[in-house]
């Protein structure tokens, strides 16, 4: 098993009437030329978790941090007008709560981040992903 570190949470930057899953995501990435989906983990919109890459292998989420980090995706955060919105469903909280914990009693203690957090052209997932976890709602703050 390789050293994992980080949880990098990201958002598809996609409307909130689209669900989309692995299977999108995976032919958005290979038309940039990547080796398939980038993400480690995808969380539709209903909340269900959907396996990308496995943990086993480097994502390609986080330039920089892919090395070390495993990548979850919330598909949602982008408003009608193509700006930045949280808009995720509390199915897509639960589960991404659900995920974290899961990945860090398997893992270790890995450190949380936003994508935003470690590139600063970003803005996924749209909200602060820590303030969120410790504040221990599943739901929308």
């Amino acid at each position: 098993m390789r050293d994992i570190n980080k949880l990098i949470i990201h958002c598809s930057y996609t409307p909130e009437y689209m669900d989309i899953g692995v299977e999108e995501i995976d032919e958005w990435h290979r038309k940039k030329g990547w080796n398939g989906c980038g993400y480690h983990y995808v969380i539709r919109r209903d909340g269900t978790v959907e396996t990308g890459r496995s943990t086993r292998l480097v994502g390609a989420h986080c330039l920089g941090h892919n090395e070390g980090s495993v990548g979850i995706c919330l598909v949602g955060g982008m408003s009608d007008d193509e700006k930045p919105e949280r808009n995720f469903t509390e199915e897509q909280y639960k589960s991404l709560r659900h995920a974290i914990g899961a990945l860090r009693n398997g893992l270790g203690d890995l450190d949380l981040f936003g994508h935003y957090e470690l590139d600063s052209k970003k803005e996924c997932p749209c909200f602060d992903v820590n303030e969120w976890y410790e504040g221990g709602e599943d739901g929308v703050f």
